[in-house]
Parts: C-alpha cells; sequence; structure tokens
C-alpha cells in the first residue's frame, strides 16, 4: 500500500490543514481523557519544525449540521496548548473570513484549532463546495485520523482531491501496521475474532478465512459455529438462525486452507454476574442450564501453542465476557501470551476494535503488543477487505 506522507511534503511558509480525531471524551465540559490529542501529537510536532503553520480540523459529536454550543471544540484548545507547551488559537467557525483571518495573523510554527466540522452540513454530505471553502485556507492537507477515514466526507475524502494530500504521522503507523498485519504479513498469520454476534462479523470473517493461515473464533460468535457442528451448547447465547452461514463459512476456511480453532472446553455458570458459580466442562457434558461464558483452560493452551509457531497476530474482540470475572481468565490469559511474544520480538501482534482495545487494558499488556488501534469502525472496515475512502484519496 503506497500512501504519500510528510517525508514528500515541502513545509516552509505552508499552511498545512490537518484532519485529526479530536472526539474526546468529555464531563463537565472539560476533556476526561486526552488520548486523542496525545496522539496528533507526533504530526504537529512535525509540520511546526517543517515550518508550516498548523491548522488542526476536527468534528465533535453528531450536530447534525447545526450549531450546537454544546458540541464546540473551544474546550480542546486549551489542554492541548498544554500538552504542546504552546499556545493553541481557537477559530469559532470552520470555513470562512475568520478562519482566512486567523491564518493570517499566525506565524509558521504557530498552532490554531478550528470549530466543529460537523455544525456545517456540508461536512458529512461530502459537499464539494464545503470542501473547497475548507481547502481555501490551505496550501496542503495531512490527514490524521485513521478513525474517520471509513467515512467519505469533506474533510477526510473531498478536500484530498484539491490540495496536496498527505498521511499524518500516527496515519502513517497505523497504515504500516495494519499492512504488516494482513496487507503483506509475515507467515503463518494467526487471527482472532471474538464478540457476541456472527451477525455483525460476518464480511469479516468471510475476508480473514481467505487471507490467514489460522483463525480462532471466540464469546458468542464460537457458540453459533458449535451449534452448527451439531454441539449441544444448553443454555449459551447463539444466532440459531446464522448456522447454515456457520457452515458455508467452515467449508470456505477449509477450501482456503485456513485451520478454525473452537472451543474444545469452555467456562460455564448459569448465571453472568460475578460471584456465581461456575465450572469448566468439556463439549458434550454441558448441563440444560449452563451457559458457556468464556473459552476453557485447554483450548486457551492450545491457541497459545498456536501463537507460539506463528509470525504475525491480528486480534478483534475478546474470548469471553471479560468484563465479569472469572470470565476474564480466557482472553486475559491469551493476551498475556500474545504481549510477551511480542514484547520479545518473535511476533507481530496487532489488535483494534472497542471490546478488544478495554480488554488489553484489562488485561493490562495493551502497551506491549506491536500496535493497537483505537478507530473501532475504521479498523473493522480494514479487516473486512474494504476500500476507506480516506485512505485511497492518499495512495500514490
Amino acid at each position: 500500500m503506497a500512501f504519500r506522507n510528510l517525508d514528500q511534503a515541502d513545509l516552509a511558509g505552508k499552511r498545512a490543514l490537518v484532519r485529526v480525531d479530536f472526539n474526546v471524551p468529555m464531563a463537565n465540559g472539560e476533556v476526561s481523557d486526552d488520548t486523542r490529542l496525545r496522539a496528533a501529537l507526533p504530526t504537529i510536532a512535525r509540520l511546526r519544525a517543517g515550518g508550516a503553520k498548523v491548522i488542526l480540523m476536527a468534528h465533535f459529536d453528531r450536530p447534525k449540521g447545526v450549531r450546537v454550543p454544546a458540541m464546540s471544540l473551544a474546550p480542546v484548545a486549551a489542554p492541548l496548548a498544554k500538552l504542546l507547551g504552546l499556545k493553541v488559537g481557537f477559530v469559532d467557525d470552520c470555513i470562512g473570513e475568520p478562519v482566512a483571518a486567523a491564518v493570517a495573523a499566525i506565524a509558521p510554527g504557530d498552532v490554531i484549532l478550528l470549530e466543529n466540522l460537523r455544525f456545517h452540513a456540508g461536512e458529512e454530505q461530502n459537499d464539494p463546495d464545503f470542501a473547497a471553502a475548507l481547502a481555501a485556507n490551505g496550501d496542503l492537507y495531512v490527514n490524521d485520523a485513521f478513525s474517520a477515514a471509513h467515512r467519505a466526507h469533506a474533510s477526510t475524502e473531498g478536500i484530498a482531491h484539491i490540495l496536496p494530500a498527505y498521511a499524518g504521522e500516527a496515519m502513517r503507523r497505523e497504515l504500516d501496521a495494519l499492512e504488516a498485519a494482513l496487507g503483506n504479513p509475515q507467515r503463518p498469520v494467526l487471527g482472532i475474532v471474538g464478540g457476541s454476534k456472527v451477525s455483525t462479523k460476518l464480511d469479516l470473517l468471510n475476508n480473514l478465512v481467505a487471507k490467514l493461515d489460522y483463525l480462532a473464533i471466540g464469546g458468542g460468535m464460537a457458540n453459533t459455529f458449535l451449534f452448527a457442528q451439531g454441539h449441544d451448547i444448553a443454555a449459551s447465547f447463539a444466532e440459531k438462525d446464522l448456522a447454515d452461514t456457520a457452515r458455508e463459512i467452515m467449508d470456505k476456511a477449509k477450501v482456503q486452507g485456513c485451520e478454525l480453532l473452537l472451543p474444545f472446553d469452555v467456562v460455564v455458570s448459569e448465571r453472568m454476574e460475578a460471584g456465581a458459580p461456575w465450572g469448566v466442562c468439556v463439549l458434550g457434558e454441558l448441563s440444560p442450564t449452563d451457559r458457556i461464558l468464556d473459552a476453557g483452560p485447554r483450548t486457551v493452551a492450545h491457541l497459545m501453542a498456536v501463537m507460539d509457531k506463528v509470525k504475525t497476530l491480528i486480534w478483534n474482540g475478546p474470548l469471553g465476557v471479560f468484563e465479569i470475572p472469572p470470565f476474564d481468565a480466557g482472553t486475559t490469559e491469551a493476551a498475556a501470551h500474545a504481549a510477551a511474544l511480542a514484547k520479545s520480538g518473535a511476533l507481530i501482534a496487532v489488535a483494534g476494535g472497542g471490546d478488544t482495545v478495554a480488554a488489553l487494558h484489562h488485561a493490562g499488556v495493551a502497551d506491549d503488543f506491536t500496535f493497537v488501534s483505537t478507530a473501532g469502525g475504521a479498523f473493522l472496515e480494514w479487516m473486512e477487505g474494504k476500500t476507506l475512502p480516506g485512505v485511497a484519496a492518499l495512495q500514490a
């Protein structure tokens, strides 16, 4: 995947319009988690060092094309300024004369933040006139928001066809990691896909069985596959109406040479709550009231043995109900093993998706993975093999 990056950009004296993801958690009008602000720092530093004026644009929440004061990006300017150690100007719009005046007034190396893009309906409509109005205040465009790259909006796709367009440092790191995980990976490759519903990940499963050497399926999704194989899953959650679909995916995996890894022992309980009695049993031994809530220890041990012999791991979704101990054990043990291998250099381990990130943080190993994407929907669509408009617009 060849895409333009800042190594190829002439920055001196240029107005750099930078699409960032500042859709940050807020509490009582203040930023409560600055992770996404920190993610933008390397790109901002690179642009400043190159002598560019840095003009940041982002969306916040879903104002649906109207100005909603509670969804202003104004509260973001101060915490960003603190992280940067310099003043960050805030502009009360993202197009028009206020922006033009603010950009003209700053010097190379200065940083300003524009108001919420989604206050204008033209942003989500990818309106050419709105894209042109954004582009009017820049000499080049930098996309540093992979999390928004699956949306063909004016600030993620439209503007990239008007100005010279480049991937920012966070975008570049994400794309490099994804290419290493699935685009052109070191083989063998293992995928782990968990979560509750097969129905939400059909595109993902069909794409992965054609690209992986091993695919482990966990969570409620695994129950659907076990049911499709004829196993008694007792009172466990499953999408039984998708049994035929599950069998088709298993058949496709066999044809493609992808070995499916499904649980052969499971952790069960009658209640999905902390402190409920639980036990471990092999398939075929479940009581009628048992609910499968995690992969069993033998299943997890086998999964870790597969990790030991592969070169690349891509992970999306937990193996069990990780939010409720002890049903977090399978996910936590497998994650710790993958993290140790990655830290030693024996494994390229890439993970992403909201529940996955939360599970890795719960296990305390997120920092030891090769790369953890916080992009959510964009990460999932990329794993599904879909073209991301914001990435396609950056391809060389």
